[in-house]
């Protein structure tokens, strides 16, 4: 019998030819979603039918509920490695294996950046503006050199944003329980806290899972880089 494949979540319509899906033809019927399914009963009435699940990142959760509920899962696919949302000692007490693909760090940081830059240079409202007939350059620039950086995270994503900070001249504050003393020296000033990090800040990217070193409220005498 053919197995059938959900791909989820693919608004951009874009699934099809983001991978190379010519091996499963014959033996795996894939079908994707473009609407989001935004309870666990529509999730549950959807995806009934269905062997294999391919979910974006952390959009859906899978919890031991949901997969009672789906008797024909064998396999759940989501894109990167790591996801909070799954729940998978359930997954593999109802037999799913669980699997990750890899993930690209460029994104985010280029988007964090574009974001950063066009709030400095109020790019939007001066792209409005223009094209509304409005008066052209009504905003006035801030220049980053000597801004201060707040990064509460220093993973993979929040060490590209910091060296482009740095290549920026902006005086870079980390938070991150990744941080370390030789990491400092790289340019990187400790905050101790992450409520410390949020306020020594002119320009703030957050950029950390969600996890119990990172929960609101958790962070109080977990000081990341001793002095």
């Amino acid at each position: 019998m053919q197995q059938r494949c959900a791909v989820l979540d693919d608004y951009q319509g874009v699934a099809a030819t983001s991978a190379d899906w010519a091996a499963l033809a014959g033996e795996v019927d894939v079908v994707t979603f473009a609407e989001h399914l935004g309870t666990e009963d529509e999730l549950a009435a959807a995806l009934a039918d269905f062997d294999i699940v391919v979910t974006l990142r952390e959009r859906v959760p899978f919890p031991a509920s949901l997969l009672a509920r789906l008797p024909r899962l064998r396999l759940l696919v989501a894109s990167g490695m790591r996801n909070s949302v799954i729940d998978f000692a359930a997954a593999e007490a109802h037999g799913v294996t669980v699997c990750g693909t890899e993930s690209s760090p460029t994104p985010p940081f280029e988007l964090t950046w574009a974001l950063l830059l066009g709030l400095a240079r109020g790019l939007v409202p001066e792209n409005a503006a223009l094209r509304a007939g409005g008066p052209w350059q009504s905003t006035l620039g801030a220049d980053l050199p000597g801004q201060r950086l707040g990064l509460l995270g220093l993973g993979k994503i929040g060490s590209r944003v910091a060296r482009i900070g740095l290549a920026f001249g902006m005086d870079v504050v980390a938070w991150s329980q990744n941080l370390t003393p030789q990491r400092r020296r790289r340019g990187r000033r400790g905050a101790r806290g992450l409520q410390a990090g949020a306020a020594a800040r002119e320009r703030l990217r957050l950029g950390a899972p969600g996890r119990s070193g990172t929960a609101p409220g958790d962070c109080s005498g977990r000081p990341s880089c001793p002095s």
